[in-house]
């Protein structure tokens, strides 16, 4: 009963703690915590931007112009749990990785 308890409070505290304004700041972290996601998803989904950054730069120094296999690939492999276009905006906002998701929104809004 104690455990349940504790998970409640928990529960509470996080939900109070995303409404603060600063949170605001970080629209992907609040994302991941809204959406439950494990630090194992985390992680991996982290990974994956890792590699689509990677494989876009290095397509990019080749001189390819068409990068829509990417948004492919990130939409298709993107955790279950997060939304593909609210992800990729809150990923911006954010900052992070913005050569690419720069380029996968781009890419969304033709």
């Amino acid at each position: 009963m104690e455990k349940e308890n504790r998970c409640r409070t928990f529960s509470f505290q996080l939900k109070l703690l995303l409404e603060i304004d600063e949170i605001q700041k970080y629209p992907f972290k609040k994302l991941v915590i809204e959406k439950e996601l494990t630090e194992q998803e985390y992680e991996e989904t982290l990974n994956l931007l890792q590699t689509l950054t990677h494989t876009y730069e290095r397509d990019a120094e080749s001189g390819l112009i068409d990068h829509s296999a990417l948004l492919l690939h990130y939409a298709g492999m993107l955790c279950y749990k997060l939304p593909v276009e609210e992800t990729l905006y809150a990923l911006d906002k954010e900052g992070l990785y913005p050569a690419l998701t720069q380029k996968l929104i781009n890419i969304l809004q033709k």
